[in-house]
């Protein structure tokens, strides 16, 4: 599956972004999604998932009640929206796929077999 990120930007503390990540080449409700971020000089760090399904998701614990994840699956595309953006949350967002049927844990970047190539957002205080 291919998988396209978009919906970065710079944005003020305080603020809102709706992160898009559009799929395409397999059956889309088929995999999980995950959203990671890299800042620079740090690791990989796991934001949010979504089962195949959409029925089920996770959240970072510092962005709980502040970022939600959703998909919309005949469209191809899951999403998160960022309210209450901090200077913290500043870092290259990547969307990633795995099977629903594969197994590993969706916290964990090498769960994923699949990658977009990274959205930046930039909050400034």
């Amino acid at each position: 599956v291919q998988l396209q990120a978009s919906g970065g930007g710079s944005v003020q503390a305080g603020g809102s972004l709706r992160l898009s990540c559009a799929a395409s080449g397999r059956t889309f409700s088929d995999y999980d999604i995950g959203w990671f971020r890299q800042a620079p000089g740090k690791e990989r760090e796991f934001v949010a998932f979504i089962y195949s399904s959409g029925y089920i998701t996770h959240v970072r614990d510092s962005a709980k009640g502040r970022f939600a994840i959703s998909r919309d699956n005949p469209k191809n595309t899951a999403y998160l929206q960022m309210d209450s953006l901090k200077p913290d949350d500043t870092a290259v967002y990547y969307c990633a796929a795995k099977h629903g049927l594969v197994g590993g844990d969706g916290y964990y970047p090498t769960s994923y077999n699949y990658w977009g190539q990274g959205t930046q957002v930039t909050v400034s205080s």
